[in-house]
C-alpha cells in the first residue's frame, strides 16, 4: 500500500519569517481553484490549524514526531490527506529546530524527510540583499536528505530589492517561487500564547485568510508550486486507520515504581446521574472560544471506541449535553474568559455533579484550570482542590511522562509523551493523587487523579496510545 498525495512543506530559517502567512495563503489560494487541500502543521501547535481549516474547509491536523513517534508521521499524514489533491504542511520554528536536546527529532526537517516532501523556504528578506544566497545555500546544503527545492521571499521592499534578491539566488541555483511585498499587512493579532484563535475572532480571521490568499496569488507562481508538490514520490505503507489503531493498541502495561506518587484514594459514595436511554454513550467535549485546543484524532478515537461525541460551549450552555456519560475538556484560554465561565454557575454545578457521580472526566491545561476552585480569584467548578492564577513565566516544552496513578485514561506505568504550554500556575490543595511523573526537564509529579477525574497541564496525543480513548469510553459504560 502507498500514500501518493502531492505535498509541500513550508519552512523558514527562523520563527517570525512568515510561514503561517505563506502556508495559509497557499492553502486558501489552491482551495479557491477547486483543489481539495489537506492542511497540516508540524509540532504541537493548536492555533495555526484553526486558520488552516478556515482556508481549506478541512480539519487542520498536526504532525508531531515527538508526541506520536516518527513511525506515525506518514500514516497520520495519509489519514488526514486521504482523497485530497494536495497537502500543504506548515513547519515549526526554524527548519532544523526540534525537541530540545534531541537533535533533529520533531523538527520541520525531520518531518519533511519522513514525508519525502520538497521544502519551500520562506525567507524574511527585509534586511538583506546578496546575503540571501548564502543563507539559502546554508540551509539547502546542511542536510543532503532534506530537499530544499525553492524559496519564497517575504517582506521585499521594492521591485529593485526583489531584482537584487533574485539575481543573488540565480547564482545559487535555488529557484524563487514568489516574492511578497513588505507593505502588505495581514491582521493576525497575537497575545500571551501566540495568535488569537479563529473561534475568538471568526469574522476577522476570515478576512485575514482572504488577505493571505490574495498576497500569495499576487506574489507566487502557483503553477510551479503545484508541479513541485506533484514531484514528491509515493510513500510506502498504509494511512492510519482509527478502528485498526484501537484494535491493535497493546494492553496496558504493568505498573512500575518510578517517580513515586501516592496511591489513588479509595472509592467514595457516588451521586446518581439522571438515567439515559439504553446504549447512549455521550462524551461531551468542551469547545467554543474558551476551549479551542484539541487534536482531531481524539474525537475520532472516542467515536470509534463507541461514544457519541457532542461539542458544547461552557460560555453559553447551561447544561451538559443530554445523556452525558463522560467529559473531555481540552486546552484553550479560560484565563481570558474567567468572568464569563464563572458566571455560568448552572454548568459549573452540572460538571461537579458529573464528577461526583464517578463518570470519567479528562482535562488538559485549560480544563485543569476550569476544574479548579478558582482562577484569578473567579470561582470555577471546584472539582479539584486547587487555585489557579496567571503567571509572568511561560512554561513551554516537550515532556516525557509516566502515569503514576491508575486513572480513567491509563494504568500506572503507562508511558506517554506530552507538551506543556501555559502562563498559569496551579497551587494544589489536598485530596488527589498525582497524574504524571514528568522526567523532562526535571523529575517531578504533576496533575490530579481522583475518582473518575484526570486533570493535568500535559497535552498528549492519543494516536500514540489509542488505548486511552478505549479505556475512557469503557469507563463511561461502567460508571
Amino acid at each position: 500500500m502507498v500514500i501518493s498525495v502531492p505535498r509541500l512543506v513550508i519552512a523558514a530559517p527562523s520563527s517570525g519569517s512568515g510561514k503561517t502567512t505563506v502556508a495559509t495563503g497557499l492553502m486558501a489560494a489552491f482551495a479557491s481553484r477547486g483543489l481539495a487541500v489537506s492542511p497540516h502543521k508540524v509540532g504541537p501547535d493548536y492555533i495555526d490549524p484553526g486558520y488552516h481549516a478556515l482556508a481549506t474547509g478541512r480539519v487542520g491536523r498536526n504532525l508531531d514526531a515527538y508526541l506520536c513517534g516518527a513511525e506515525l508521521v506518514a500514516p497520520l499524514f495519509g489519514h488526514g490527506a486521504r482523497g485530497c489533491d494536495l497537502a500543504v504542511v506548515e513547519g515549526v520554528m526554524g527548519l532544523y529546530d526540534g525537541a530540545a536536546g534531541e537533535g533533529e527529532l520533531a523538527s520541520t526537517a525531520h518531518v519533511a524527510k519522513l514525508l519525502r516532501a520538497p521544502v519551500v523556504l520562506v525567507v524574511d528578506a527585509s534586511s538583506q540583499a546578496r546575503s540571501v544566497a548564502a543563507l539559502v545555500h546554508g540551509f539547502a546544503s546542511w542536510d543532503p536528505e532534506v530537499r530544499v527545492a525553492g524559496v519564497i521571499l517575504n517582506k521585499v521592499g521594492s521591485v529593485r530589492h526583489e531584482g537584487m534578491l533574485r539575481e543573488a539566488l540565480d547564482e545559487s541555483g535555488v529557484p524563487v517561487f514568489g516574492a511578497l511585498r513588505r507593505v502588505s499587512q495581514v491582521d493576525t493579532p497575537s497575545r500571551h500564547l501566540g495568535l488569537v484563535p479563529v473561534a475568538e475572532r471568526r469574522a476577522g480571521a476570515v478576512d485575514a485568510v482572504a488577505a493571505m490568499a490574495s498576497q500569495v496569488r499576487e506574489g507566487c507562481d502557483l503553477g510551479a508550486l503545484l508541479a513541485l508538490a506533484r514531484s514528491a514520490p509515493a510513500l510506502s505503507g498504509a494511512a492510519w486507520d482509527v478502528a485498526e489503531a484501537l484494535v491493535s493498541s497493546p494492553p496496558p502495561p504493568l505498573p512500575v515504581p518510578e517517580l513515586g506518587g501516592s496511591a489513588p484514594k479509595p472509592p467514595v459514595a457516588r451521586r446518581a446521574r439522571p438515567q439515559t436511554p439504553d446504549g447512549l454513550k455521550v462524551v461531551a467535549v468542551a469547545g467554543g472560544p474558551a476551549f479551542t485546543f484539541s487534536y482531531a484524532e481524539h474525537a475520532e478515537l472516542l467515536s470509534a471506541a463507541g461514544a457519541e461525541v457532542v461539542i458544547f460551549d461552557p460560555l453559553r450552555d447551561e447544561q451538559l449535553p443530554e445523556g452525558t456519560g463522560g467529559l473531555v475538556i481540552g486546552g484553550g484560554f479560560p484565563e481570558v474568559y474567567a468572568p464569563e465561565l464563572s458566571a455560568n454557575a448552572a454548568l459549573r454545578r452540572a460538571v461537579v455533579a458529573l464528577a461526583e457521580s464517578g463518570a470519567p472526566v479528562a482535562a488538559e491545561c485549560a480544563g485543569l484550570l476550569y476544574l479548579s476552585r478558582e482562577l484569578d480569584g473567579q470561582p470555577m467548578c471546584g472539582v479539584i482542590d486547587a487555585k489557579a492564577r496567571m503567571d509572568e513565566r511561560l512554561t513551554l516544552g516537550y515532556r516525557d511522562a509516566v502515569a503514576v496513578s491508575d486513572s480513567v485514561l491509563a494504568v500506572a506505568g503507562t508511558r506517554m509523551r506530552g507538551h506543556e504550554f501555559h502562563r498559569t500556575v496551579v497551587e494544589p490543595g489536598a485530596g488527589a493523587a498525582p497524574a504524571w511523573g514528568v522526567r523532562t526537564p526535571r523529575k517531578r509529579v504533576e496533575g490530579f487523579v481522583q475518582q473518575g477525574v484526570h486533570a493535568s497541564y500535559l497535552h498528549t496525543h492519543w494516536a500514540s496510545e489509542p488505548g486511552v480513548a478505549r479505556r475512557f469510553v469503557e469507563r463511561c459504560l461502567t460508571s
